[in-house]
């Protein structure tokens, strides 16, 4: 365990690491109406932070560890961290990643020198494997967030803000493992504790924030997806302890309030972040800040591919309460749609209308609809309660931002105790068909919806007939895959699932209760 600052101010890390700028951020400032300031790790040689940890452990290493050579288990950051570190000190350095992993992550890491083994469907795999090859090759295992030699050499980003802003008062912080937190937090707390470190991670994987609450290390059944940088299910022994005596507190954000970060960090910077590295930022903008605050947002990554763009900018504008998405209501009649757009629209845009014919009697339809902000949303839905059109917000519906507003086709009169899933799956050729075979073909598929998000995972919506649920569910857990049920989704209940719920006049809420109508 590290006990004072000695080892963060010995650490070595500027054979291979740049002292990152601060840079200010001022639309930011605007936003929150304190002075932002971004640290820009995302500036670094592997556009990562990681480095730093990484370079300052393999330094340390004594000259017959090097000779045997290092092994790391990553599926991005770590992994290019460990690579050109060791390629630095000229040691041979094996990565066991996922085979799931993009093939940028891939090459970037081979590209440094370091030999790729490709293993398992995600980095508990990597990491069995990794440490198999520890034991029989004796080469030395990096870990990439729990050492104390890792941990100091993050802890050189504290140092670095102290002496680049000395009025600092809040450092936000992305937290996976727990590394940089761990880092960053022992340091300036014993140097200034009056500044505040809070950490930031995102809702869905938010393992450090419930074992702080616990009072012990808890393992997550299910991570989040979405920033797979910090998409760890349990933290660090020697990170948690760090964090209980140094860390003010920790925050979580949602995946719309990361991909507004994303674009304010854009806006301010014109880089792109990655979903982690963009972490701090959405927390600075969830804070309320005093107008008098100096706070610093690490900027922690950028290794995301191309190709995720589109699914960032498509939840970006909702993120940033820009857009609201609605299920409404509309008579299955000619004109209906015109009438909608001259009553209620007044002036605004729509942004996404998606509408099958259902039923004779009445169109439901998902459209999306550009607010300049929550006032303007909530005037905007009173409006359609004062017309007595039925409608639900679905701004906040997972399902419906990442699969039924991409759907065609509407409620199925036809299938029979249908319950819908959100199933994860590896992204590599094979997966889908090993899970229909693992799952057999007792169960009719009703629906089913997926989308390449660019990443080493990816999810569906998938539609099953099954009278005897609790049989479905026990043959779930045996393909090893996650999942959970979403049958009770508000869009799902809407646009996809045989039947809907009962409704009158008014608006439903998420929750499923009715308001009344305001007329």
């Amino acid at each position: 365990m590290i006990e004072d600052v000695k080892p963060i101010l010995l650490a070595r890390v500027y054979d291979v690491a740049i002292e990152s700028p601060l840079t200010h951020a001022p639309k930011l400032s605007r936003a929150t109406g304190a002075t932002v300031y971004l640290k820009r790790e995302d500036l670094q040689p592997v556009h990562s932070f990681k480095l730093r940890g990484a370079y300052n452990y393999l330094s340390n290493i004594t000259a017959e560890a090097r000779g045997r050579g290092v092994i790391a288990a990553s599926a991005g950051n770590h992994a290019q961290g460990v690579a050109l570190g060791a390629a630095k000190l000229g040691m041979r350095a094996t990565i066991v990643m996922p085979k799931t992993t993009p093939a940028i992550k891939v090459e970037a890491v081979q590209g440094h020198g370091a030999e790729v083994m490709l293993v398992g469907d995600g980095f508990d795999d990597a990491y069995a494997h990794a440490q198999k090859l520890e034991r029989e090759t004796g080469a030395t295992f990096v870990h990439p967030f729990d050492d104390p030699l890792v941990i100091a050499g993050q802890g050189t980003i504290g140092r670095e803000i102290l002496e680049q802003l000395p009025d600092t008062s809040h450092i936000f912080v992305p937290v996976g493992g727990g590394g940089l937190l761990a880092g960053v937090a022992l340091y300036v707390k014993q140097l200034r504790p009056e500044i505040e470190v809070i950490g930031v991670e995102p809702a869905d994987s938010n393992v450090m924030q419930r074992s702080l609450a616990a009072e012990e290390r808890v393992t997550l059944d299910h991570v989040g997806i979405f920033a797979d940088g910090v998409a760890v299910k349990r933290a660090g022994e020697h990170t948690f302890a760090i964090a209980r005596r140094y860390v003010d507190r920790i925050i979580t954000v949602s995946t719309d309030e990361i991909c507004a970060a994303i674009k304010a960090v854009f806006e301010d910077t014109r880089s792109i972040v990655e979903p982690a590295g963009a972490l701090a930022a959405a927390g600075v903008l969830r804070c309320t800040l005093p107008a008098a605050a100096q706070a610093v947002a690490i900027c922690s990554g950028a290794n995301m591919s191309f190709e995720r763009l589109q699914q960032v900018s498509e939840r970006t504008l909702i993120g940033s309460g820009r857009e609201a998405l609605v299920a409404i209501t509309l008579p299955e009649r000619a004109g209906a749609l015109r009438s909608f757009c001259t009553d209620i629209l007044d002036g605004h845009a729509i942004t996404e209308f998606n509408y099958r014919l259902s039923d004779r009697r009445s169109a439901h339809i998902l459209v999306g609809i550009s607010v300049s902000g929550a006032a303007d949303r909530d005037a905007f839905l009173a409006r359609m309660d004062k017309a007595g059109y039925e409608h639900t917000d679905l701004s906040n519906d997972d399902i419906a931002k990442e699969h039924v507003r991409h759907m065609i086709g509407g409620i199925s009169p036809h299938a029979v105790s249908e319950h819908l899933y959100q199933i994860n799956f590896p992204e590599r050729p094979g997966a889908l068909g090993e899970f229909l075979a693992t799952l057999g073909p007792r169960w009719n598929i009703s629906a089913f919806h997926y989308r390449n998000q660019a990443s080493d995972t990816g999810n569906v919506l998938i539609g099953f007939e099954a009278e005897d649920q609790p049989a479905l569910e026990e043959r779930l857990n045996q393909t090893g895959y996650s999942w959970h049920r979403v049958d009770d989704s508000p869009s799902v209940q809407l646009f996809v699932r045989t039947g809907q719920p009962e409704r009158r006049r008014g608006r439903v809420t998420p929750q499923g209760r009715d308001l009344p109508s305001a007329e």
